[in-house]
Parts: structure tokens; sequence; C-alpha cells
């Protein structure tokens, strides 16, 4: 008989959680036999996971002891009873995903079961959204613009002082105190910024994935990008919005300006059948007809297009596949977000982010924040 197995920390490893819908600090396991599931966790755990799980067995590790007994290392002790379930059901042969602990894999070859690799598993089943994790993602996005309103707009209605620094109530805004404020607004929302955040002007701007450092400065594009977790749910948001405190040169409006025209013209691609790569040259190719080169891997002083157009998103914040140089197929409820973006040391950077789901027509958008520059009240 095969099966296929999904091992490790629920808390930790997304596929697995996606299986049992409970969060466990405890490592566990999840064992496909043809259709019939079994759920592995540990016994004091047992009815939430039989309650919210949907699998048709849950079952812990002192129910599989093996001759010798088992580990008082909890990892150690899932990892041979998973083996003796296995071998129970007479399984000669298991598939794996990419995210299996080597803990897990070890006792499986010492028992002489025949392990695999399934690059599909885990990935394919979480590229498709169900109408539930839409909902989800909906929210997810919904809070993350409403905490994205705020910090634009503190940024744009703050006063200037004799240095060119933004204030509020006498105190310098700066790329940390925005990036706090935001982690206050999301924590009361029951959320959390566990990856952080950006909040980033010239020059950092210039690397994309830079987080900003220092006082906020007026007259300068600020990239306010942000991607908080839904504790009840586990599901992300993720969204850009760049943001000018004062007058806007030419060459930022430039800037935005292609941007914006980017995100627009590449989501009309966000089909189901259409390759990821040709959502990014699309997006890709509208910069470059307004004069913006392309500069993978190095920073630049001048404005360049830096990286590809947008990733997956559900439990992780980055998720197969990426909108990118040789993406495949997408397919039907998948979602993503479309980020175009240009980036020098001199001028700074522009960005613009919203999450998409892809249908058979046209992209829904779960985003409802305008795109301008200028968040002035």
């Amino acid at each position: 008989m095969n099966a296929s197995v999904l091992a490790g920390f629920p808390n930790k490893n997304p596929s697995l959680y996606r299986r049992l819908h409970v969060p466990l600090g405890d490592p566990a396991a999840w064992i496909d036999l043809g259709g019939h599931t079994i759920a592995l966790v540990r016994d004091l755990e047992m009815d939430r996971v039989r309650k919210h799980s949907g699998a048709d067995h849950v079952t812990c590790p002192p129910e599989h002891e093996p001759p010798l007994g088992l580990s008082a290392d909890r990892e150690t002790a899932t990892a041979q009873a998973l083996v003796q379930v296995l071998r129970s059901k007479r399984v000669e042969r298991v598939k794996a995903d990419r995210s299996l602990p080597f803990i897990f894999a070890w006792h499986l070859q010492q028992a002489e079961i025949e392990l695999q690799y399934d690059e599909d598993l885990g990935v394919l089943d979480r590229r498709v959204k169900s109408d539930q994790e839409i909902e989800y993602l909906r929210k997810a996005q919904s809070v993350t613009e409403e905490v994205m309103r705020m910090m634009c707009e503190r940024i744009a209605n703050a006063s200037v002082n004799a240095q060119g620094q933004l204030c509020h109530d006498s105190e310098v805004l700066t790329s940390e105190s925005i990036r706090s404020l935001a982690a206050i607004e999301f924590m009361k929302r029951g959320f959390s910024m566990s990856h952080g955040a950006i909040v980033a002007s010239a020059p950092e701007v210039a690397d994309c994935h830079h987080s900003g450092t220092g006082p906020l400065l007026t007259e300068q594009p600020i990239i306010v990008d942000l991607y908080p977790r839904d504790e009840t749910t586990y599901y992300n948001g993720d969204c850009t919005r760049t943001v000018v405190n004062g007058q806007v040169s030419e060459t930022v409006a430039a800037m935005h300006n292609a941007v914006v025209l980017a995100r627009v013209e590449s989501a009309k691609l966000l089909v189901a059948g259409n390759l990821a790569s040709d959502v990014n040259q699309a997006a890709e190719d509208v910069l470059k007809q307004h004069g913006y080169k392309l500069s993978r891997g190095k920073i630049t002083d001048e404005a360049s297009i830096q990286h590809g157009l947008g990733h997956g998103i559900g439990l992780d914040v980055h998720e197969p596949i990426l909108l990118d140089h040789g993406g495949g197929e997408l397919l039907e409820g998948e979602v993503f977000t479309i980020e175009p973006g240009l980036y020098g040391r001199k001028v700074g950077g522009v960005r613009v982010e919203d999450m998409l789901v892809v249908t058979e027509g046209q992209p829904e958008c779960l985003n409802q924040l305008p795109y301008g520059l200028d968040w002035k009240t």
C-alpha cells in the first residue's frame, strides 16, 4: 500500500495546519491512505483535532508504541508512532512534501519504508483557494487596508520641521515609529506583524526589501508595505501604497504613473489558463516603454525594475507560484499579489500592491484603497 504523509509542527507548517485546522505547537502527522485520513497528534489535542480537522481517524503516539517503547522526546515519539501506524497498514511506499522534517524521514528510512518526494503535495492544493479561504483573505486585506490608510494619512498630514523632517505632536516621524504604530493597530484588531513591515524612502528604498530607517522627510516618496497575519484564521494580508508629504516632483509623478499603468495592464492577463510569466511580462513591458530599465540583483542610483510582478498568498505571505519569468499556468481560484515597483538611491521608490483572485474572466480585486500619492485629509 502507498500513503502520503505531512508531518512537523502545525503552527509552523501551513500545509499541515490546513489539514488539521488547529495550530498545534507540538509535533503531529497527517496520513492519507488513498482517501482514508489519519491525524496523529498529542493525546491532549485529540478532541480538538476531531472537532476541526475532518480526519477519518484521530490517534496519538501512545496508541502506537513500538516494541522498545516511545522516546521521551515528543518529536521522536511522533516519528516512531508514525512508523508503527504505517506498518500496521502495511504501507511500503510514502510520498512526502518539501517540508517533511528529516527526523521523520530518517525513521521512515530506518523502517525500510520507501520515501518519495512529491513536488505538488502541499503546493497544488494550497494554490487553489476555497470560497472560505478567499473570505479569510478578503478580511485580512480589508484590515490591512484600514491600517494602511491610517499610516499613509499620518505621514501625509504631518508637519515639517526646519530640517524637512516629518513631525506629529512635536515628535519626528521615523520608519521605525510608523512600523510600531502599525503593529499596535494590527494588534488591536487581532492581527500580528511577525514578518515585520516596510516603511522606506531614499536611499534605503533602492533595496526594495529594505524595511527603512530613520526620519521621514517631506517631498520624498515613502513606500509603506504591510503584510500582517490574522491570528484567528492564520491568513495574511499584503498591501503596498506610496505616499508623499508635500510637493510631488515630476520624476516621482512619472514613476507613479508608469507603476499604476503596469498594475492595470498586467491584471488584465490574470486569467485562468494564462501563464504567470506573461502576466509579469506585461507589467515589465509597460515600465520599459516608459523608459525604465531592468536591474535584477543590482541596486541602482536611478529608478529601475528590480523584481518580478508578484506572488501567491494564503497561509504564507509568499506562496507558489511567482508572477515572474518562468511562471507556469494560472489556476482558477488562485490568489496573487500584483506589485510593480521602481527603485533608485537618488529619487527613491514607488510601488503599489493589490491582492487579486484568478477567475475565468476578469480577476476579482480584494483591495479598495486608491493609488494616489497624496493622502492628505
